[in-house]
């Protein structure tokens, strides 16, 4: 007889190694959201993230408002302005309409981007 103890815990709907936060597609938030781990989002925000972490953004993501992280993974729509230290993905039918200011940009094929981007290498990187 295996009486091992099962985690009961709920799979993320996006997949993520190291990220210690999830909110769900059923959460709607108006205001600040700030975390210092990584974080999974895949419902509505209306208003500002600021976070020196990575974020993830679910399919069923919608925020409106700005997104200041160190790296950003959007999966849903974003209305806004997206600032980050690091990198800035824009996966499978991502939508971004705002400014981009990041380090490094990946985009795919079926994803969007409406505004102005700005990809600034950091310092360092690049070799000599």
């Amino acid at each position: 007889m295996d009486h091992a103890p099962q985690s009961a815990a709920p799979v993320p709907a996006v997949p993520s190694s190291s990220a210690k936060n999830f909110l769900g597609s059923d959460i709607e938030i108006k205001g600040t959201i700030l975390f210092k781990s990584d974080m999974i989002l895949d419902g509505k925000v209306e208003g500002e993230i600021n976070s020196p972490a990575t974020l993830t953004l679910g399919e069923n993501a919608e925020i409106h408002g700005e997104i200041k992280t160190n790296s950003v993974i959007i999966r849903g729509v974003v209305n806004g302005n997206v600032t980050v230290e690091d990198r800035c993905e824009l996966r499978g039918e991502a939508q971004l309409v705002g400014d981009l200011k990041a380090s490094r940009l990946v985009m795919e094929q079926d994803a969007t981007l409406v505004g102005k981007s700005e990809v600034t290498p950091k310092k360092g990187t690049a070799g000599t």
